[in-house]
């Protein structure tokens, strides 16, 4: 083949079709493609990985070999591999969040960001976060959950995800499960390990969680706040101002008295109450009735003291249970249970309420 017949322009669009699979975008429009040369049939093409060592270099060869294939004068394809320099990293991070880096919370890549808070632990806020998140995505949407539950991280197991995100240039680049993408303490420590630390390295890390990950243009992101309004709630308040919110709780007087109190980080800062969601409302018998194990009224009272709406009151499953320790979320399994209905009808109320 030679050179000056070289169709240059083929090769270009047939790699702008091959995506990077962490950043979701063309290596073509990244500037990952460094330029191609062609002799004598052999085509090698030289490529800029965003990192030295980025673990997905094999799948980038494999989906470049596959979209130059079928060229018929390309007899043989050789893939020179190298890195970004720091400065390309960095322009390559303002591309890709529409700022600069030391900037803060990049809302330009996140439509709405919905914020799930509790008063208390135990009412089930994170199962209810992964499941509204599950949901909506099923619905087409494009969705990220920021695990900000520091201490108390359980997001990746009810996701059924590991691993530790690639970072460009202090950009995190969350991992992906069902299409979801997720942040979270659990990808930086192990599931056992403790998190001692003290408020100002708590907030730092939910700073660079909100400034510092590469959502990638999300129609919604799911915060699973601590329960209460502690430091990670403020802070995530503070920083990710003029966001929604919803408040999980549980039938029972002591958990929506305390989830009441959340109504008082609202009136601080830019915050929309979209509703609250009752978890664990019922019991539904093999006979049909429903037995009321904790309780009635706590989500029909808080919603009531709070003047906002109650979404939804989620029944007690196994399969609930079951879905969030084996990482399947019931609101994507295709077998039709009261509760994974009713997380689709919370999810398409918010998604009616936050736009």
């Amino acid at each position: 083949m030679e050179k000056e017949k070289f169709d240059t322009e083929l090769v270009m669009s047939r790699l702008a079709e091959v995506y990077d699979p962490e950043l979701n975008r063309s290596i073509v429009e990244l500037g990952m493609v460094e330029r191609i040369e062609a002799k004598d049939g052999r085509l090698t093409v030289k490529i800029k990985l965003t990192i030295p060592g980025c673990p997905l270099k094999n799948r980038i060869q494999s989906d470049i070999e596959k979209a130059l294939s079928d060229i018929p004068e390309i007899r043989e394809i050789k893939i020179d591999f190298s890195a970004m320099t720091a400065e390309e990293r960095k322009n390559l991070t303002k591309q890709l969040k529409g700022k600069d880096p030391s900037e803060s919370f990049a809302r330009k890549n996140v439509k709405n960001v919905i914020l799930v808070a509790s008063g208390k632990g135990g009412v089930g806020k994170s199962t209810v976060t992964v499941n509204l998140a599950a949901a909506v995505a099923r619905r087409g949407f494009k969705v990220g959950v920021l695990d900000a539950d520091i201490y108390g991280f359980s997001i990746p197991r009810m996701l059924g995800i590991k691993g530790a995100p690639t970072v460009i240039d202090n950009t995190i680049i969350p991992l992906d499960s069902y299409g979801i993408k997720v942040i979270s303490m659990g990808f930086f420590i192990s599931e056992s390990e403790s998190v001692i630390w003290r408020g100002p390295l708590v907030h730092k890390a939910v700073t660079q969680f909100l400034s510092d990950v590469y959502w990638d243009d999300l129609d919604y992101l799911f915060i699973d706040l601590p329960p209460g309004t502690g430091d990670v709630a403020l802070s995530v308040a503070n920083t990710a101002k003029g966001v929604n919110s919803i408040l999980v709780t549980t039938p029972q007087p002591g958990a929506y008295m305390v989830a009441s109190r959340i109504g008082q980080l609202v009136d601080k800062f830019d915050i929309k109450m979209l509703g609250v969601v009752e978890n664990m409302s019922y019991f539904l018998a093999p006979d049909g009735k429903k037995e009321y194990i904790f309780g009635t009224g706590g989500g029909t009272e808080l919603s009531e003291r709070m003047r906002i709406p109650l979404l939804g009151q989620i029944p007690l499953e196994t399969a609930i249970r079951e879905g969030g320790d084996l990482g399947k979320p019931i609101a994507l399994s295709d077998n039709s249970t009261p509760a994974s209905v009713e997380f689709g009808k919370i999810a398409e109320k918010i998604i009616a309420a936050a736009g």
